[in-house]
């Protein structure tokens, strides 16, 4: 078996192997509902008020995703729907940052008659995001005339920390958080062709975080 057979047989198992990924929740809830929440809505928010990072909208949506997945009887208003109806309150500049804001946004006469018409109950709050760690490794590629290729193997890290701050605005007070953490190891073997196996990082983190909060408000636990 010759040299690059070799690497190649090494590239498919690392595939099947499939990305590492380790992951941890924690879970501290002070008003646990007993019945779900009915007719009621929740709308989950990235917070995006730090300079350094913005908390993807891809994986708020995730969360909604699966809550809404696991639940159907759970209504989750979109994110980019809740903020066109309450615009600009909360935009990244105006948004409340803790729950004794919840008070004084009340009492603006457009926000309470649109909170109202949405039925919303519950405001979930997810800071954090992914960030791409260490990497490692060479790759070279070349064309010649009889045709081109990749070779050589990278691996890099990614991590992903999220927090969930569970509002309820019946009420007016914090009564949950929900913290989850994930890492991984990614690799990008390549023998001829690159082979990206990609660690599930933020899809482990958005499952670990959605899995408590279903818990916190589903009838059905």
């Amino acid at each position: 078996m010759n040299g690059i057979a070799r690497a190649l047989l090494v590239s498919l198992a690392l595939f099947a192997l499939g990305g590492c990924v380790t992951a941890q929740v924690d879970e501290m809830v002070f008003n646990e509902p007993t019945e779900g929440i009915g007719d009621a809505s929740v709308v989950i928010l990235g917070r995006r008020h730090a300079s350094d990072y913005d908390t993807e909208p891809e994986f708020v949506r995730c969360v909604g995703k699966y809550i809404s997945s696991r639940d159907p009887a759970i209504n989750v208003i979109g994110e980019l729907q809740f903020l066109n109806e309450l615009y600009p309150w909360f935009e990244p500049r105006t948004a409340p940052l803790n729950a004794r804001d919840i008070e004084r946004l009340t009492r603006q006469p457009a926000v309470a008659r649109k909170m109202e018409a949405l039925k919303t109950e519950y405001m979930i709050w997810i800071d954090g995001s992914t960030v791409r760690g260490e990497s490692a490794g060479s790759m070279t590629c070349a064309i010649g005339p009889g045709g081109g290729g990749c070779f050589g193997f990278g691996t890099w890290s990614d991590d992903a920390d999220y927090e969930a701050t569970i509002w309820d605005f019946t009420d007016r007070a914090e009564v949950g958080r929900v913290n989850t953490s994930a890492s991984g190891q990614s690799y990008m073997p390549a023998v001829v062709l690159p082979i990206p196996i990609i660690a599930p990082v933020q899809g482990t983190a958005c499952d670990g975080i959605a899995e408590q909060l279903l818990q916190f408000l589903s009838s059905e636990y």
